[in-house]
């Protein structure tokens, strides 16, 4: 079994060098103002420029204005991963700005919400844990009885409380292509080196 890792909230030049080191697939960079690890445009530029050119870039996004996308960050990203209520028109409307790949973050409510989503254009599935009036980042474990329940068409990363702990049993349960991992490598709410060596190291040698 392969399957991919994603860290997500990179803020700082010390977590570039964690994952220039340990090698992710996908190093992700939260966006849109007003969340806990967003990061303004200029720090993006700047840690990008310290990035690995054999890891891929990730943009998260909230219902983020198409114009802001285009402007900032349309040349500069791999893979733009939507967070919002970004409906089928907005999605339409960014395939003709960005040629990478698009993800669609779901929470995982109900087998009918993953499969509303799995139904958009889109390259990939995130499935995230449901809490309610959060859009993601709680840290807490998706319903896997949810996402088991669905039909699902589409690769999907798995997010939500990825671990040390559950991240190999949650892989063989439910066969995600990725992990997206981010709490759990942090220590006092920073990235922590020595958990993103950890749980990179186990996921490479379980999976």
């Amino acid at each position: 079994m392969s399957i991919e890792i994603k860290i997500c909230g990179l803020r700082r030049r010390q977590d570039i060098k964690a994952v220039n080191l340990y090698r992710p697939d996908y190093a992700g960079f939260i966006l849109t103002e007003g969340f806990k690890r967003s990061i303004v445009a200029g720090t993006f530029f700047e840690l990008k420029s310290y990035l690995s050119k054999d890891i891929k870039t990730v943009g998260v996004f909230v219902d983020e204005p198409l114009e802001e996308i285009e402007k900032y960050y349309s040349d500069e990203l791999d893979v733009i991963q939507l967070h919002g209520n970004e409906n089928k028109e907005y999605i339409k409307s960014l395939r003709q700005i960005f040629g990478g790949e698009i993800w669609k973050a779901v929470r995982a409510g109900t087998p009918q919400d993953i499969e509303k989503a799995d139904r958009r254009d889109i390259d990939r599935l995130l499935i995230d844990s449901f809490a309610p009036g959060a859009v993601g980042g709680t840290g807490r474990q998706a319903d896997i009885s949810v996402i088991k329940a669905a039909h699902i068409t589409k690769p999907f990363l798995l997010a939500g409380g990825i671990s040390e702990q559950n991240a190999v049993t949650l892989a063989k349960e439910v066969n995600p292509c990725g992990l997206d991992i981010s709490s759990s490598v942090e220590t006092d709410g920073f990235k922590d080196s020595d958990k993103i060596r950890s749980i990179i190291s186990l996921i490479r040698e379980e999976l």
